[in-house]
């Protein structure tokens, strides 16, 4: 990630949450917030990879170390893949080279929230080595229908 790429990062988010399937959000935040994300993770040498098609962000993976002492060993994953650039082994490549940069910089453990629904996001996690920790039920809500997170988790 650079900062030249925030606008298409964030379009690329938006186009993702308005699907309303993958994702917890339902748009992606104003830009400047979309801003503020970015510009603090690449300033804590966070991990943030993206896919580009040209100058366009077509996928992306980022991982948000714990701020606090007691969590700083372990980072929370978050990724998506733009309809139309999915099934083409993009999210592996994403996730895999994410998944590095974390080790490299010491992390010890990584955990994301999937939808129960959403199972080719699972079977990638599993694949890359992530394993299913639990399931907080009726966790998010989105056009009236509950839908379950799975709390999957990756230790170094």
């Amino acid at each position: 990630m650079r900062p030249e790429f925030i606008e298409s990062f964030r379009e690329a988010l938006d186009s993702v949450s308005r699907e309303r399937r993958y994702l917890s959000l339902l748009e992606a935040p104003p830009l400047e917030a979309t801003k503020d994300f970015v510009m603090g993770l690449l300033e804590k040498g966070n991990p943030q990879f993206v896919a580009l098609v040209g100058d366009k962000v077509v996928g992306w993976c980022d991982i948000q170390r714990g701020t606090r002492e007691t969590q700083s060993h372990r980072g929370t994953l978050g990724m998506g893949i733009v309809d139309g650039y999915r099934e083409q082994g993009l999210g592996k490549r994403l996730i895999t080279t994410t998944l590095d940069a974390a080790r490299a910089m010491g992390l010890h453990r990584v955990d994301l929230d999937v939808h129960a629904d959403n199972t080719r996001a699972a079977r990638l996690y599993e694949k890359v080595g992530f394993q299913r920790e639990g399931v907080a039920r009726d966790a998010v809500l989105i056009d009236g229908h509950y839908i379950d997170l799975i709390k999957m988790a990756i230790i170094f």
